[in-house]
């Protein structure tokens, strides 16, 4: 059979192919430290559940609107205006399968064959696929641990070309937990106007943060600032709800249309139940929040130390998300080599930097628990010593 010539420049989800694989070994009996999850190993908390059982109980089951049902678009434009300063209504809001599909619906209504989308590495695996889908080319800007990761005002000017059309911004960022201070987010924001593009800033991490590190939207830097930026967020992470597939963008009302219209012809509407989840989410108590950033504080600095502490290895501190990016290259083998042979001589799993354009690097994630994340620590010094 013949697939078309897009298909053949997206490259396969290194990170799934991993997961199967342990998922393999442990159905065999083999005991495994996975620490590959992009996803809060806590259930989702009990008043959003009960809420979505709620909907059910009350015929919530029909098709709705494909942008979403209206009183969550109400509740997310809120929030926004609430908790981040972004003068949003419910007309700006576009409810979607998943923080996923905000991102992929905006590159089909905004990327044109040629346009350039600048995506700094290390990079959520999905941006750059999404642009070649879209036609587009995306631009790989490298940034490195001494920099925590984090893009320069100066590298992203230097990127920028007459084909720009975006630039892509994830703070707190999958895969190194770094964080942008809301200093370095204005510095960008300024590029960004005087450069004329737009920017979309994936902020699905923004209540995972830790040590006092603070987070801004990158539109509630100035109102020109604003006029140039599209929100992508969802449930997933801060709430663990990431089976439940409901994220959102939020724009101009001309750029939710467009999106809404793609949708419309793709998915149509989120699942209509747990768009009620989402609502008493965002509406109900925060609590479940607080408690798992708590958790995930004490794991993060077991992790962290852990590694740091092991010969060879090394990695910044991550200021947000659940995921620490460790350097594997004094050891002389690639991130793909590193993983592999882990998982085969010591059961540990973790996810390869090249996913996420950085082959000197191994990703861990600890959303598992403290006695995997001790077992699994002990395993990967053994591992680094046996080299």
């Amino acid at each position: 059979m013949h697939f078309t010539q897009r298909l053949s420049q997206v490259v396969p989800s290194v990170t799934l192919e991993i997961t199967a694989k342990a998922k393999k070994m442990r159905e065999e009996g083999v005991d495994v430290c996975s620490f590959t999850a992009g996803e809060p190993d806590f259930p989702t908390p009990p008043h959003i559940v009960q809420a979505a059982k709620q909907a059910l109980d009350d015929g919530k089951t029909r098709y709705g609107p494909a942008a979403g049902e209206p009183a969550l678009r109400a509740a997310i434009a809120a929030k926004l205006r609430r908790d981040n300063q972004l003068p949003y209504e419910a007309q700006n809001i576009l409810v979607t399968n998943g923080g996923k599909q905000s991102l992929f619906n905006l590159m089909l209504a905004l990327i044109e064959q040629g346009d350039e989308v600048i995506i700094p590495a290390p990079y959520w695996l999905s941006y750059p696929e999404m642009v070649r889908l879209a036609e587009g080319a995306p631009v790989i800007v490298p940034t490195t641990a001494q920099a925590d990761y984090k893009v320069t005002p100066e590298q992203l000017r230097q990127a920028i070309t007459p084909k720009t059309k975006l630039f892509v911004l994830n703070s707190p960022s999958n895969p190194t937990g770094a964080v942008y201070s809301p200093e370095e987010i204005r510095a960008l924001a300024e590029v960004v106007i005087e450069r004329d593009i737009w920017v979309v800033s994936d902020e699905i991490y923004e209540k995972i943060l830790y040590d006092g590190a603070q987070h801004l939207s990158i539109g509630a830097a100035s109102p020109q600032a604003f006029a140039k930026t599209i929100i992508s967020n969802g449930f997933a992470k801060s709430y663990s709800m990431t089976g439940w597939r409901v994220g959102y963008l939020a724009g101009s009302p001309e750029l939710i249309k467009a999106c809404a219209n793609i949708q419309g012809h793709s998915t149509s509407n989120v699942c209509t139940f747990a768009q009620y989840g989402a609502l008493a989410a965002l509406e109900g108590s925060q609590d479940c929040v607080t408690e798992m950033v708590a958790a995930f504080a004490q794991r993060r600095r077991v992790m962290a130390e852990g590694i740091n502490q092991i010969p060879g290895l090394s990695c910044p501190t991550p200021f947000g998300a659940f995921y620490v990016f460790v350097d594997v290259s004094k050891t002389g083998l690639t991130s793909l080599q590193f993983s592999d042979a882990l998982l085969e001589r010591q059961q540990v799993a973790v996810i390869p930097g090249i996913a996420f354009g950085d082959d000197q690097c191994i990703r861990l994630s600890y959303a598992t628990d403290l006695e995997t994340i001790k077992t699994g620590l002990a395993r990967l010094g053994a591992f680094v010593s046996s080299l």
